[in-house]
């Protein structure tokens, strides 16, 4: 599969975004492969549509601004980026994702879009709210490599106070561990 600049430009930005921190995490905590082992790491989920009941506009959040956004086979229809524990780096397989989105808004000048940053349970408030800003803030600036204006993003963070999942176990920490993309309309 050939890949176009804006995918790699979208890499290169991840790459850039990434850095170390100073401690380093139990690799258990931070490797993937709880996420793995869950599909949440694969680019294909819209968060959680397999047998949960949901409607269709709960599948596609989006779905109202035009039908690639309820198409499950466009990248368009996937709302939500995940992220690993204590993390705000856009995991690889929501690259594309990220860079469809872009794409769109690119073409769509008059389009503006919420990266509402969520957190799971664990941590302060405080310290919540802040991840959840650092992980809005990240997709946006992976957006903005891209040529999405500045105009057309806006970041706000809930931490733990939206959670998907109500879980108090890692299999709902891991779903409340995200970025929703919600469109605004023009």
């Amino acid at each position: 599969m050939k890949l176009n600049k804006a995918v790699w430009a979208l890499a290169i930005s991840a790459v850039i975004l990434s850095g170390c921190s100073e401690d380093e995490k139990d690799a258990s905590l931070t490797d993937g492969s709880q996420n793995a082992a869950s599909g949440i790491n694969d680019a294909s989920t819209s968060g959680l549509n397999g047998g949960s009941g949901m409607s269709g506009s709960d599948m596609y959040p989006n779905a109202g601004i035009g039908p690639e956004f309820s198409d499950p086979n466009n990248p368009l229809s996937k709302s939500t980026i995940y992220f690993m524990l204590d993390s705000s780096q856009v995991q690889p397989d929501f690259v594309p994702v990220i860079a469809a989105h872009a794409q769109y808004l690119v073409a769509h000048p008059g389009q503006r879009v919420v990266m509402e940053g969520n957190t799971d349970e664990r941590g302060s408030p405080e310290y919540n709210i802040a991840l959840g800003e650092q992980r809005a803030k990240s997709v946006i600036s992976m957006m903005k490599a891209q040529g999405v204006s500045e105009s057309q993003l806006q970041a706000v963070s809930y931490g733990e106070e939206k959670p998907v999942a109500a879980g108090h176990d890692e299999a709902a920490w891991e779903l409340n561990r995200r970025v929703e993309i919600a469109y605004q309309g023009k």
